[in-house]
């Protein structure tokens, strides 16, 4: 579905900056059955909103496509995601003094570690995960969870089952929702009125300074900054009166939202308003500086790997998360350049990249096959990735960390 206005400010105004061609679904991992059947490619192109500033993709894919019976992401698959997502609830519930008993929803809620933390310190807790292969892990888990999209259906049987919600939350699915509108709607419904919604995303500012255009695919429809934040939500009587800075997911920003007039609005809100405006990221200008930079590194990363492969080097990818289909597919990097990909989620594992076709396979298989150097795709996780395979590092293999500048590790 193409867009035909700004799902912040409504405005029609957009202008094109970065087109990183067509490419598959980043989650859409192929078993060998599929392997050869017709793959589906959209457009994965980035729009400004010259009203409001929104950084946001011009074609919407069918999110039934996309959260299906074989979405392959797992937020307890890294030990960092699971400690972070602890101290989230208990850092919540210590700072606003959330009463034992009330409800915590967690929107997109995956295997249900954020909910698990809230659990444990006492809330009554309810996940929505649209992904019924994820769903059955977090029931499995001892997380109540509802199959379905966040909407009013779903906010319907929260009510009546358990009354409105003190704290609401989304890590990592904002920024994937297309109609926010329809979101705000369901989340005043859901939410009693001293409650808060905190919401965590990658910062489009992060995305521009350290170069990270593969966190750009379908999933992540919008990317975020302060200004049109701050506009949207006031459009809909909410106001955003605080943010925090967490370096997960190669810099995120936690968002802290509630009605008008609930809580003071801390002056970091202007801060990041002001130092928006002085980096010119809304500036057009500034956005097509950026597509140039990420032409270059896509010839800097290809020309490091093709160096290495005329020196007869064997090359794997390690790790497969969706940002590296984006990194894979736009540089073309497929079974000529890596040999393997591998993975500690069994999901992914025996299937094959989405776009590339890289098959996947356990960490292991780097050492079986003497591999000399390993891609890291999931860079953003890179410390705990490369300590996790000091075996591989001792055998003398050597970690490539692409992102923001392609540079060997040994």
């Amino acid at each position: 579905m193409k867009l035909t206005q700004c799902r912040m400010c409504l405005s029609k105004e957009f202008e094109m900056f970065l087109d990183l061609g067509f490419t598959a679904l980043a989650d859409n991992f192929l078993s060998p059955g599929k392997l050869h059947d017709k793959e589906m490619f959209f457009p994965l192109r980035v729009v400004l909103c010259k009203n409001c500033g929104l950084a946001q993709l011009d074609y919407v894919v069918d999110p039934t496509l996309m959260y299906n019976m074989d979405y392959p992401y797992e937020s307890s698959t890294t030990k960092t995601g699971r400690e972070h997502f602890t101290k989230m609830a208990k850092d919540i519930i210590e700072e606003f003094k959330v009463e034992d008993g009330s409800l915590a929803v967690d929107l997109g809620s995956n295997v249900g570690v954020l909910l698990m933390g809230f659990k444990e310190c006492g809330m009554e807790v309810m996940g929505i995960e649209p992904s019924l292969n994820i769903m059955k892990k977090a029931i499995e888990n001892g997380i109540a969870t509802i199959p379905a999209f966040f909407g009013k259906e779903a906010v319907d049987q929260i009510l009546k089952e358990k009354g409105q919600a003190s704290v609401l939350t989304a890590t990592n699915v904002f920024a994937h929702i297309h109609d926010l509108d329809e979101f705000m709607e369901s989340a005043s419904a859901l939410v009693n009125e001293k409650g808060i919604f905190v919401f965590e995303a990658p910062y489009f500012k992060h995305l521009l300074d350290q170069l990270e255009y593969d966190t750009i695919y379908h999933e992540h429809l919008s990317y975020l900054s302060i200004k049109p934040l701050v506009a949207f939500f006031e459009r809909h009587g909410w106001e955003l009166f605080k943010i925090e800075e967490k370096t997960i997911h190669g810099g995120s920003l936690r968002c802290f939202v509630s009605r008008k007039g609930n809580y003071p609005i801390q002056g970091m809100v202007k801060e990041y308003l002001d130092n928006e405006e002085k980096e010119k990221i809304h500036d057009i200008e500034r956005m097509k500086e950026f597509a140039v930079k990420v032409k270059e590194h896509k010839e800097k990363l290809r020309n490091l790997l093709m160096d290495l492969k005329k020196q007869g080097k064997k090359i794997a990818g390690m790790s497969a998360p969706a940002k590296g289909n984006t990194l894979l597919t736009y540089c073309k990097i497929d079974t000529e350049i890596l040999d393997f990909v591998t993975e500690k989620a069994q999901i992914k594992i025996g299937k094959y990249t989405p776009g590339t076709h890289i098959p996947v396979y356990p960490d292991e298989k780097l050492l079986e096959d003497k591999t000399e150097y390993a891609l890291l795709l999931a860079w953003n996780f890179a410390e705990e990735i490369i300590k996790n395979n000091e075996k591989f590092r001792k055998a003398g293999g050597k970690f490539i960390i692409p992102i923001p500048e392609p540079k060997i590790v040994e």
